[in-house]
Order: C-alpha cells, then sequence, then structure tokens
C-alpha cells in the first residue's frame, strides 16, 4: 500500500495555471468537510508552514498550502496591496474549481488576505481563522525598524530561519526551545523545497502593509461585513502585530472567538501547535452556527 502523505515535509508541489498565472500549492489531506485553505506570512513560502501544524490537521480534513503571486515558485509580480494578493488567492480557487464552499486559515499578511477575499466574494467562505494578523486600519503592524525587532534583522550572526526563533518567539527560556524545535521542524522537508522571496517581493509587502494600515472609510466598519464564524487567534506578546489588533478583530466581526495564548508571540501557532491544531479541528467541525468551540 502506497504512503499516505499527510505532512508538509513529502506533499509534492504542484502548479496551476489559470487566468495567465502559474500558482504553486501543496495538497493534502484526507476527511470530511470543505478543504481548509492555507495563507502564508510575511515572505513565508509553502515550507514555511510547520508540519506538525499541517500534518495533525490533516489528519482530518484535506489542506491547501499556496504560494501567491510572485512568492516561491508562483509566477507574476507580488501586489503592493492586500486587495491584489487577494485577487490572486481567488482566481486560484476559481481554477481549482473551488466554487461552492472553503475554509480559510490566514497567518499574519494570510490573516489580512483572508479577510478582503471574504468580503469581496463572501458566499463560497464557510469559517475563517485569523491569527497573528490585523484588520485594515490596525496599528503598529510589522514595523521591524523598531527596537525589539530591529536588533534582530540587524544581527549579522542570524542566518535563514534562525531570525525566526528570535521574532516569532518571546525571550523566555521555554518559548525559545519552542522556537528552535520549529527550525528543526522547517528543515525537515529536503527536496523540492520553494526558493526564498527575494527584495522586490519584500518590498511589495512591506508597502500592503502600509496600505492596510489606512482605514476605509469608519475605522474597523469593514468587518461588520464577515457574517461567517471566526476564530482569531494571536500570541500575547507579538511584537510583530500586536495582540491589541486580534482584540479589535475579535471586537468588530460579529460572529468572532478569541483565543490569546501565554508567553507566545507572532509564532504562537507555531510554539503551541498540538493546542492550536486541537482548537482549529474543534471549531471547524462545530455543527453549530456561532463561532465558539
Amino acid at each position: 500500500m502506497p504512503k499516505l502523505v499527510e505532512s508538509n515535509t513529502d506533499a509534492p508541489t504542484r502548479l496551476l495555471e489559470t487566468n495567465g498565472e502559474t500558482y504553486a500549492y501543496r495538497r493534502f489531506g484526507t476527511g470530511d468537510g470543505p478543504p481548509l485553505l492555507f495563507l502564508q506570512h510575511f515572505t513565508g513560502t509553502l515550507d514555511n508552514w510547520d508540519p506538525a501544524v499541517t500534518g495533525a490537521i490533516a489528519e482530518r480534513r484535506e489542506i491547501i498550502l499556496f504560494d501567491n503571486a510572485g512568492i516561491g515558485r508562483s509566477s507574476g509580480t507580488v501586489p503592493a496591496t492586500v486587495a491584489g494578493m487577494a485577487a490572486h488567492a481567488l482566481a486560484f480557487l476559481d481554477g481549482l474549481g473551488l466554487v461552492d464552499q472553503v475554509d480559510v486559515l490566514g497567518f499574519s499578511l494570510g490573516g489580512m488576505v483572508a479577510q478582503q477575499m471574504v468580503l469581496d466574494r463572501p458566499s463560497i467562505f464557510r469559517k475563517i481563522i485569523l491569527v497573528g494578523t490585523a484588520p485594515r486600519g490596525g496599528e503598529e503592524i510589522m514595523q521591524l525598524d523598531k527596537p525589539s525587532l530591529g536588533q534582530h534583522f540587524s544581527n549579522p550572526e542570524l542566518k535563514g530561519y534562525d531570525i525566526l526563533q528570535k521574532i516569532f518567539f518571546t525571550p523566555s527560556a521555554a518559548s525559545q526551545d519552542a522556537g528552535a524545535a520549529f527550525i528543526e521542524r522547517l528543515m525537515q522537508r529536503r527536496e523540492d523545497r520553494d526558493p526564498p522571496s527575494d527584495q522586490e517581493a519584500i518590498q511589495a509587502q512591506m508597502a500592503s502593509f502600509r496600505e492596510w494600515e489606512q482605514p476605509h472609510g469608519e475605522r474597523f466598519s469593514e468587518l461588520a461585513g464577515i457574517a461567517q464564524p471566526v476564530l482569531v487567534i494571536n500570541g500575547i506578546a507579538d511584537e510583530m502585530i500586536p495582540v491589541r489588533n486580534s482584540y479589535w478583530l475579535a471586537e468588530n466581526i460579529p460572529n468572532a472567538t478569541l483565543m490569546v495564548l501565554p508567553d507566545a508571540g507572532h509564532g504562537s501557532l507555531f510554539q503551541y501547535h498540538r493546542i492550536f491544531a486541537d482548537h482549529v479541528d474543534r471549531f471547524l467541525g462545530s455543527q453549530t452556527k456561532g463561532a465558539p468551540l
């Protein structure tokens, strides 16, 4: 019997050609319910998804990891707005034929893209998970030059994934140990890896953050248009997108539940990967119309 692929360590990278673009993605897992689309963080590729998270969730449902335009092996140019990224993600879903119902999990920048997708085409989305992200009009979004983050970005000894241990996790011994374990898991995939994001991609994504900080009309008013059940998760000590942004999401989305994890930063879902995967499974599997688990 062939091995059942249930993790990001060995799922093959696929390419979808649609609307003149080529999108890279990985699709694996099994179970009932709509597929769960994963939308990635700033500069992240398919390889930045923690196998401990994706593998656990894929045991009970199909998941789709997606490289937006200009990222990894996807063609095109990285849009300088979240709206542009959302348009690409919707075109990808159309190309896959997923036009009836899908769940979405957006982390960091991906959470902003998820919000925009749901507002642009609400009919195809069933449930939404927003992790370490911010609403339009949020504050202190990815201000990488502030001292708490700048010290790590200017440290020449932090190369590759090593910097993630510092900026995704708190300084506590327990959090740093979790960060080291996370880095080891990211390196489990040996072949068929994505190229890293280049400087052009970084600049475009940074421009999208600055545009996202500008409210449209009354601040946070757009969130009232998200009617689906939403699970909002963040670490209490997130330096990259401070947790107050998650409180604003929970306060202004009509059907939202908020979970804040202790002694955790931007990478709370990786530090508490078992708790995170368990709550995602409960939330997506709940038959109630409300957001509570």
